[in-house]
């Protein structure tokens, strides 16, 4: 959902446009002269056929530029940070925007996003099909017609080729794990041509539900690859989490505008209370719909009961926070969970393994295996507790 940055001696500083206008607008004029050139010379031709010519081109970034860290450097106000070795350049701005490289393989780029401002974004533009995984916080991503909810429970697929606007997030941040893979490798994952794969339905749709083990292999994936050198294990556990990230035998999920706006508001609600002990009533008044009415639509649309999509948000974002926090009854409170005892129940039964066990595996950097077989996998090496 959010295009990566093009590496200037791969060195790259995101910066805010306001900041250096002066020094940004011959790469925004070439930019633009660059996509004109490319649409013109493509014309008719399917995206995705063009795509497999245009493997990773340099993309602008919505509301950011980019340059070398040694200009930034000289000309950006405090509270800019950067941290840059062989593989990863991670770019703060302002507390804003967090843009951070995790591996550039030959069969993917892998990218961490996180954002904390509360704005609609300028119009962007992603020549590259990306899968986003998304693992904190709720945004909106306004593609086509589509107003498509990003959450801890979805997974997003993004066409090559579209524009787009980020709306977002809610109070607490958003960050996803950003998947660009090669044509090559995408056509045989989900299993269609490179000229099929612009309508393939996950694509169509932009967005299917993530499994529980989804989550735990992504939360696993993001602490290991923190610290894990490229090469063919990178590969393969890149391979495993697209995999795992790309069902097959998609089944359409497109509703109507007005049951697509009271899932929004619903998706809304049950982040922003997320901590809260929610009724139904209490969501149906907010949302403008009977209980009754609510929880049957929102089964048909998601596939999960309003109960289960909330329990399964509440167990994403304790993944998220676990390999941070010593306190695990104040996680399961600040979650949403009655007790420590209630918490560890839920979270057994999503993952197969203890909270403190998880802990102690993302903590410890120790390698995921993948995500199949109901249980949190990781390596012998570390023996849980």
């Amino acid at each position: 959902m959010v295009p990566s940055a093009e590496h200037v001696n791969d060195r790259s500083v995101y910066t805010p446009q306001s900041q250096t206008a002066g020094l940004t607008q011959s790469l925004d004029s070439a930019l633009l002269e660059s996509r004109s050139s490319f649409l013109k010379s493509n014309a008719g031709v399917d995206a995705s056929a063009v795509e497999s010519r245009h493997r990773r081109p340099p993309v602008h970034k919505p509301g950011l530029s980019f340059m070398s860290e040694e200009v930034a450097s000289s000309i950006c106000p405090a509270g800019w940070s950067t941290r840059n070795n062989d593989r990863t350049t991670h770019v703060e701005a302002f507390g804003r925007e967090v843009g951070t490289q995790l591996m550039d393989l030959p069969v993917s780029l892998v990218e961490n996003y996180q954002r904390d401002r509360h704005e609609k974004s300028p119009e962007g533009f992603c020549e590259t099909y990306q899968i986003c995984l998304p693992y904190r916080g709720l945004g909106v991503w306004h593609v086509g017609n589509d107003d498509v909810i990003a959450d801890a429970n979805q997974v997003l697929f993004v066409r090559g080729g579209e524009s787009y606007r980020l709306t977002g997030p809610l109070a607490g941040g958003y960050a996803e794990l950003i998947i660009t893979p090669t044509i090559e490798l995408l056509t045989e994952l989900v299993g269609a041509g490179e000229r099929r794969l612009f309508d393939h339905p996950l694509f169509r749709n932009r967005c299917c539900l993530a499994s529980p083990l989804l989550q735990s292999f992504r939360t696993q994936f993001l602490h290991w690859a923190d610290t894990a050198s490229e090469g063919f294990e990178a590969e393969e556990l890149v391979i495993a989490l697209l995999r795992a990230a790309t069902p097959q035998g998609t089944e359409t999920r497109r509703c109507a505008v007005a049951t697509a706006r009271l899932i929004k508001r619903t998706k809304y609600y049950l982040e922003e209370h997320l901590a809260d002990q929610i009724r139904l009533a209490d969501i149906g008044r907010a949302v403008g719909a009977s209980p009754a009415y609510l929880t049957a639509t929102f089964r048909r649309v998601e596939g999960l009961s309003l109960h289960q999509y909330l329990n399964q948000l509440r167990l994403a974002r304790a993944l998220a926070e676990l390999p941070h926090t010593d306190n695990l009854t104040a996680l399961a409170l600040d979650t949403g969970f009655s007790s420590h005892s209630h918490f560890t129940a839920a979270f057994r039964r999503a993952f197969g393994c203890t909270p403190s066990q998880f802990r102690l595996t993302t903590r410890s950097r120790v390698r995921p295996v993948g995500a199949a077989g109901g249980q949190c996998f990781f390596t012998s090496s570390v023996t849980p507790l």
